[in-house]
Order: C-alpha cells, then sequence, then structure tokens
C-alpha cells in the first residue's frame, strides 16, 4: 500500500528583518515649511494640549534661530537674557556658540514659560519637572503637524530646513548667514537638495550650497 504524502510543516521561522524606511521624497514633496505652515502649526500647537505655550514656544525658538532638536531641547534659562533681549546659543556637532538678539515675540514668550517654570534649569520641561527629550519633540511635533492638517508628515528638523528656505528667499547674503549661525561658510558643495534648490532665483547657487552645508 502507497503510504499518502508528508504534509508540510508550517515554518516558525520569524523574519527579524528590519523594514526599510521610505526615502523622504515619498513621504513628503519638500524638507521645509512656509512662514504661513510655521503659523499654523505654532497655533494647533497653542490648542493641542494642556503644554500648548510650551510647544508654540520651542517652535518659535527652533524657528527663529535655526536650533536642531537637541539644541533646543538642552536650552537652560542661563543662556538666556530677556533683559537684553538676548540668546546664547550652544551649537552641537561642532558648531561655534553665538549671540542671537530676540525678538519681542520671544520675549513675552518666555517671560510667560519662566513664571510657570520658577524652578528648573531647563526652558523646556517635561510634565515630570525633567528637560525635554528630542524623541518627545519629534512626537510633539508630529502630532502637532497632523491636528495642523499640513499636507504632509513633518519632523523638528524641517524648522531648521525652513529657517534657510527664508534666508534664501530674502536674499541673505553669506556673510550675516555665517554670523548668525557661527560657522564657516564652505563654497565647495554641488549637491544641492532639493528643498534649497527652489528658493528665490536672485539667490545664486553656490550660496544656496554653502547655506544647505551648515543647515543639515
Amino acid at each position: 500500500m502507497a503510504k499518502s504524502p508528508r504534509k508540510p510543516t508550517p515554518s516558525t521561522a520569524v523574519n527579524r528583518t528590519v523594514p526599510r524606511r521610505a526615502p523622504n521624497s515619498e513621504l513628503r514633496p519638500r524638507e521645509y515649511l512656509t512662514e504661513k505652515e510655521i503659523e499654523r502649526l505654532q497655533e494647533a500647537a497653542r490648542k493641542r494640549s494642556r503644554y500648548g505655550h510650551r510647544d508654540a514656544t520651542m517652535i518659535l525658538l527652533t524657528y527663529r534661530h535655526g536650533l536642531r532638536a537637541s539644541e533646543v531641547c538642552s536650552l537652560r534659562w542661563d543662556q538666556i537674557e530677556l533683559d537684553g533681549g538676548r540668546l546664547h546659543v550652544r551649537r552641537a556637532k561642532g558648531g561655534i556658540d553665538n549671540v542671537h538678539p530676540l525678538s519681542g515675540r520671544e520675549i513675552r514668550a518666555l517671560r510667560q514659560l519662566r513664571r510657570e517654570n520658577m524652578e528648573s534649569r531647563y526652558v523646556f520641561v517635561t510634565e515630570r519637572g525633567g528637560p525635554a527629550t528630542t524623541a518627545g519633540f519629534l512626537k510633539t511635533i508630529a502630532r502637532t503637524g497632523e491636528a495642523a492638517k499640513l499636507p504632509f508628515p513633518i519632523h523638528p528638523h524641517m524648522l531648521r530646513h525652513s529657517t534657510g528656505y527664508k534666508l534664501a528667499n530674502d536674499g541673505t547674503t553669506l556673510e550675516p548667514f555665517s554670523t548668525l549661525w557661527a560657522t564657516k561658510i564652505s563654497c565647495t558643495r554641488s549637491d544641492i537638495p532639493k528643498w534649497l534648490r527652489i528658493g528665490s532665483k536672485t539667490f545664486g547657487t553656490t550660496k544656496r550650497a554653502a547655506l544647505c552645508e551648515h543647515l543639515c
């Protein structure tokens, strides 16, 4: 009598391969936000949670001063002169520290934040009183972007890119930019990303490349 064919045993192997992340070009059409979109983002942040003022102020300072997520999260009150209207920026990634002027809007927002947070040495703190984290800021920006009904997902570094986009459209020259970011400008880079290419046509390719190099 012929034996019946053995039934295949289901595989118990688990595919532990990490899924490949889609490139940015598939996630969003650009890597910056316009001024109107920044305003929408701040407005949504104010309404989204009970920490709305804190989140809106983080967005404002990050955009105005081209800060990285780690730089804004580690910001301390001893870096801010509310009476003198100055912000002492401590750059990450080997950047050179510098002093930036604060606008009246920023000073008012920071004064309100200080009244709500008199004990911590950090400007932006969590519910438990510790300094804000880059992971938390990432989630906040992503969720606030959804609340603002922006047409694509966003991340914190896009605020820094937005600063460069505005400077490019305003026709900013390299010298003021170098002073603002406290970094040496190199004009040798040619691989200019698309988010900076579409700035003002009067802003030269070499200058655009240099801006990109120090905003990434």
